[in-house]
């Protein structure tokens, strides 16, 4: 008579094993009590490749593998342009920062880098790189670098700058430049700080005189900055000025922050015009986050609405949530068409902190993709109620990758009850597994009862 093998086990007992033995959850009573269980050897389940609902459920996950697969690419794609995007902005941000250091030589090799990857601001490298060289006195690698900008970029908003960069140059004596040598910069601002208290109309002119003059990025950009902390009308209306783009678009960006700080019907409106009358994406962008410094919600709408580029659109609607505009959310979630328009809004209710919108859309949103997406979102609010939605939409919904969104949500939340809740009664021994292994990586005291109890069956 053959006796079965009485160390025969299932997969999930094994997870549960080897979890209790690794956790410094478990007492030293678990440890040894799993050891004891250990078998030196032990038989896996048989395959049951011929069961068809089995067969079901490997097509189903299949069908969502190669969608999942296809996102992947999209998303690496996505992922790659942003990463160039970052490090394109990166460099241009070292290279400013040490111009502002006097690092003459380091700000010149950053722009060369940026100028050579051929990006959107191609243009701006090469008049910061020219403007380095020629501080270091390197006059006419900087008239040249100066030719070339003006010879490929002959509508680039850095034309008036090179040109009055141009006339420095060729003005100089052609010794060269030390940073000790030059004027005192900071006695300047000291200077025209002391003048716009004691005399402000005269120094507002001397500030527009900086701001439209040759001076260096560090003086314009304290110019601009001190206009911003004036709060006189004079001071608004520089600030309109460089930001409906009389200057270069470095000093045209701040403005339009600056001008989301100073407030006021007129800031707003002036920021309105530029947002219609501009293609610089760049610039659009700083205006919409100047909407949200401003709390201008009704704007940030606006724009999430009828903007046609869809990474603005979706940088408005992030605004949005930024600025609690929960109800202006739900109007566009149900007017739009764009799935992943519609994923953005979903991550905006989380940014409002809106639990309840997102488990409605959890709940009762057709497109499974779209739920799912809910799920992930509401999974990061830690709540009571999020949790008892996602037990909810758990037993209710049908999809099998919604089920495993809630087991992540809850493993992210660390809500051990939850998946042992979830793992006592799921009869597809898929995502039971899945919930015991995420209940082995917990450590609580609810994870570690419950794969005791395994063991002991």
């Amino acid at each position: 008579m053959t006796i079965g093998n009485p160390f025969r086990m299932t997969n999930i007992a094994c997870i549960a094993i080897t979890a209790l033995l690794l956790s410094p959850a478990g007492s030293r009573a678990h440890r040894l009590a799993a050891a004891r269980l250990q078998p030196a050897e032990y038989l896996q389940d048989p395959q049951e490749a011929q069961d068809k609902a089995q067969e079901k459920r490997d097509r189903e996950q299949e069908a969502r593998d190669r969608a999942e697969e296809k996102r992947d690419r999209e998303q690496e794609a996505r992922d790659r342009a942003q990463d160039r995007a970052d490090r394109l902005q990166e460099l241009y941000d070292d290279g400013r920062e040490n111009l502002d250091e006097d690092r003459y030589d380091q700000a010149e090799s950053k722009f060369k880098q940026l100028a050579e990857m051929n990006g959107p601001q191609t243009d701006a490298a090469l008049y910061w790189k020219a403007y380095a060289e020629n501080r270091m006195g390197k006059r006419d690698t900087a008239l040249a670098t100066i030719a070339d900008l003006k010879k490929r970029f002959p509508q680039s908003r850095w034309q008036k700058d090179a040109s009055a960069l141009e006339i420095e140059v060729r003005q100089s004596t052609g010794n060269p430049a030390h940073p000790e040598n030059q004027s005192d910069e900071e006695l300047k601002v000291l200077a025209l700080q002391g003048m716009m208290n004691s005399d402000p109309q005269r120094g507002i002119s001397i500030l527009e005189n900086i701001l439209n003059g040759s001076g260096t990025p560090k003086l314009k950009s304290h110019a601009l900055f001190m206009a911003a902390q004036s709060g006189r009308p004079e001071a608004r209306e520089i600030l309109a000025k460089i930001a409906r783009g009389q200057s270069n678009p470095e000093l045209q960006r701040k403005a339009v922050e600056y001008l989301g700080i100073f407030g006021g019907a007129e800031s707003r409106k002036t920021l309105a015009d530029v947002y219609a009358s501009t293609s610089d994406a760049s610039v659009k962008r700083a205006i919409l986050r100047s909407y949200m410094i401003g709390g201008d919600r009704e704007r940030i709408f606006a724009a999430a609405k009828s903007e046609k580029d869809e990474s603005l659109r979706r940088e408005a609607i992030r605004q949005l949530g930024l600025v609690h505009g929960t109800s202006e959310l739900e109007q566009l979630y149900q007017m739009e068409t764009s799935l992943e328009v519609r994923r953005e809004i979903l991550q905006a209710f989380f940014l409002a902190g809106d639990s309840a919108r997102l488990m409605q859309a959890a709940q009762s949103e057709k497109d499974s993709e779209l739920r799912r997406a809910a799920v992930r979102n509401l999974g990061l609010i830690h709540s009571d109620d999020s949790g008892k939605a996602l037990q909810s939409i758990y037993s209710k919904d049908a999809d099998r990758g919604v089920h495993e969104e809630v087991l992540n949500a809850f493993f992210i939340q660390g809500n051990a009850a939850a998946l042992v809740a979830i793992a006592r009664n799921e009869k597809d021994p898929e995502l039971k597994k899945a919930a015991v292994q995420k209940l082995s990586l917990m450590r609580s005291k609810e994870a570690t009862d419950y794969l005791m109890e395994l063991l002991q069956k």
